[in-house]
């Protein structure tokens, strides 16, 4: 008898805004091939924005909403940051 696998959190939302798991087996199928191309478009999409944010945020007048926006690209930076890095560490198992 083999262990339970680790419940996978998929990278979009189901009904209701609650998250999504799916537990598969060690080649993975059709969902979990999707999910790994879901995660690597919005990896690029979270840098594409982050680089014109970055852009922007120079010459946006000073205020709360630039003062948000430049939290929220500190965040992202972190975000994509623990996301590649959890990313390698995946690969190095395999």
């Amino acid at each position: 008898m083999s262990e339970p696998r680790e419940a996978r959190l998929l990278p979009w939302a189901g009904s209701e805004g609650k998250a999504c798991y799916l537990i598969s087996g060690d080649h993975g199928g059709p969902v979990s091939r999707l999910a790994d191309a879901t995660e690597t478009v919005q990896l690029g999409m979270g840098r594409e924005l982050l680089a014109h944010a970055r852009e922007l945020l120079p010459d946006a007048p000073r205020g709360e909403l630039r003062h948000l926006a430049e939290c929220l690209t500190h965040a992202l930076t972190d975000a994509l940051r623990v996301a590649e890095s959890r990313g390698r560490r995946l690969e190095q198992l395999n």
